[in-house]
Formats: C-alpha cells, structure tokens, sequence
C-alpha cells in the first residue's frame, strides 16, 4: 500500500525506540515470527512501511548528525534492541528551541541533559514540505506548551497530519480541534499511554472495582525513573498539564465522586541509574460489600520508551488511514484509545472497539 512518510519532533528515547522497532518488526516481517503489537497489518499496512523523512531537535549532539547516530546519542538511555539501523538520508534539523529545555537541566551532568546547539533553527513549514513529510509526531519534553503549539501550527500551514504524544492539550482543545478541521487534517491526541504502563493499568483496575461493585475511597500513581523525562519533570511548574491528564484518565473511569485530597497520581523522583527503565507504584484504597475495606498495591516495571512505541506505531499507521480516506479534523476513535487525554473519555473496551471500526471503515473518526 506504499510508504508512511514520517517526520519527528525530538530524537530521544521514545524516537529511538520507534525508530529501532520499525527496523526491527521490517526484518521480523511475521507475526509468528515476533511479539509485542497490538496489530501487525493495521489497515494493510504494515509497521515496515514507515519511512522517517524529516527530523527535528535541539541538542548539539544530535543537531546535522545522520539520523542513524542520533537515535544512539546521549542523553538517550533506552535499551537497544535493535542497533542495524540502514544509512537515512535524513540528517536532524535543528529546531527552536522555546521552551523546549528546563533550566534546573543544567545543573545535571552532560549525559543526562539537554545540551542545546547554537545552529540556526531550520524553517520547519519548509522543511516539512521539501521531505514529502504526511504525518508529524511529537515527542517534545513534557512542559513544551510554546514549542508543541509551534509545531501543531507548522503542521497546520504544511498541510500535514499531526500526532501529539505529549501533555499539552492540542487535540482536545476545541480551538485547536477546529483549526485541523478547517483544513481537513487528521490530528491525534494528546498525551501517548503505553502499551502496558501505569495509566492504562491504574484505569484497568478502577473500571474492575467500579464493576464489581467498589467504592474508592483513596488512590495514588507513583513513577520513579531515570530518562530525561523524569529529570525534565523536576521542575512542578511544567507539570500542569501531566498531572491533569493523568489524573483525569484515571478519574474517568470512577462512577462516583472523588475529590483532589484522596487521589495522587504524578511523576515521583528521579534516579538517574534507573536510565529508561520505569517504576510505578500504584494503591486502590476502598470499601465492598458491608463498607469493609479492600486495599490492592502494585509495582510494575518497565522499560519506559518501547512501552510507548507500541501504541505509537498504530497511531501512526490510523492517521495514515484517515489520509487515504480524505478524513480530516480529530481522530476521535484512535485519540481515545491511544491517548491518555483525548476529548472524549472512553472505557478501554469501547474505545478498543471504536479503533477497530475505524480500522475497518465501519465508524469515520
């Protein structure tokens, strides 16, 4: 069925786990043959059929660099799984830089922060059109509110497809949500859940007690690791727009009323040894049948950025859908399943089914 012609914003872990499990799954080419996707032929495409033509960052180490070198540059710390990547054309453009870096970041060593390049930034909207680029996805640092809403306009004014995998609320922002539909171009988001991480479980198991019959009474999200992400998330005041979308994902699955003293749920601290391997510490407090009281912990584990690679690659591959069905505006179905604050909550199941529709061409959004 041809190519997805990719562009990505923010070469770092999450960009090279992508990158890594396209080349990856294009050898593997079986499903009998490898595990860990939700779907190997989405739509009759298949996840080989992604092809990166643009990228973008900020960091000296990566700025001008081939895109094969880059994905392996510091301060990335994912776990490679899959080092043959093929000699790209493309080569990372530099970026602006905005708001994209915290400033407590350079109190930290080299190889565990941001380093910005002093190169010019690139005319994006150019750059963009030159590559053939149908989809932009965006993996900014978490706190990017300037930079993501420059990339979604570049988007706009390009005429290409956007993917926000980060918290700041592009796609469930009505203005936002017009501006793509005025131009017919697909938009998903906001806010990337993992294959199998700590949102998408704590909701798991708050929808299992709300069908069973539970009351919560308290609950906490606690995530320790050691990427840039949780080094960038030190500084609160970029947390806004994380711990709303978090909380919120989670709350929505809760039938009954909670207030904002008996549910935590945010990033917790960060060490630095852990690299991209993440933590979760999870509690249900509640009460079942005659009020007695039930208390349910978990600790799961996981490495944080393939974890999210595998919902990305089918996101991917549903706004290329939309694109050859000349489908512009939200995406409603694969937002609410992919994304931890789309505009409208979903259970996971109906949001599943939703997806799948999609997929098939039985539902348009």
């Amino acid at each position: 069925m041809g190519k997805i012609k990719l562009a990505i914003v923010g070469i770092g872990n999450c960009a090279s786990a992508l990158i890594q499990g396209i080349e990856y799954y294009k050898k593997h080419n079986s499903p009998e043959q490898v595990p860990g996707l939700m779907h190997f032929n989405l739509g009759g495409y298949l996840p080989g059929d992604i092809e990166i033509v643009a990228a973008f960052d900020i960091d000296k180490r990566k700025v001008n660099k081939p895109l094969k070198e880059a994905v392996f540059a510091k301060p990335n710390c994912t776990k490679v799984f899959f080092s043959e990547l093929p000699d790209y054309s493309v080569r990372v453009s530099m970026g602006p830089v905005l708001d994209g870096v915290a400033e407590h970041m350079r109190d930290y060593p080299d190889d565990k922060r941001f380093i910005p390049s002093d190169a010019k930034p690139v005319d994006v909207v150019d750059i963009l059109k030159k590559s053939g680029a149908e989809i932009m996805i965006s993996y900014l640092p978490v706190g990017s509110e300037e930079a993501t809403r420059f990339y979604a306009q570049a988007a706009l004014d390009a005429g290409v497809a956007f993917i926000n995998c980060i918290p700041v609320f592009i796609a469930s922002n009505d203005e936002w949500i017009k501006k793509f539909e005025e131009k017919n171009i697909p938009i998903i988001g906001d806010d990337i859940k993992s294959q199998i991480g700590a949102t998408i479980v704590h909701r798991v198991l708050t929808k299992l007690c709300m069908d069973r019959g539970v009351r919560i009474t308290n609950t906490y999200q606690l995530n320790v690791g050691g990427n840039t992400d949780f080094l960038n998330m030190l500084n609160r005041s970029r947390l806004a727009s994380k711990k709303i979308s978090k909380t919120e994902a989670v709350t929505s699955q809760i039938s009954h009323d909670i207030t904002a003293d008996h549910i935590h749920i945010g990033p917790s601290d960060y060490i630095p040894w852990m690299n991209d391997n993440k933590v979760c510490f999870l509690r249900i407090e509640g009460e079942i049948f005659g009020n007695i009281p039930i208390n349910l912990e978990l600790r799961l584990s996981v490495e944080d950025s393939p974890n999210s690679a595998g919902v990305v690659i089918d996101a991917i591959r549903c706004c290329k859908l939309a694109l050859d069905r000349g489908i512009g505006g939200l995406l409603i179905s694969p937002s609410a399943y992919f994304m931890k604050h789309p505009r409208v909550q979903y259970p996971d199941e109906v949001a599943r089914n939703m997806v799948e529709e999609f997929i098939e061409g039985k539902r348009e959004r």
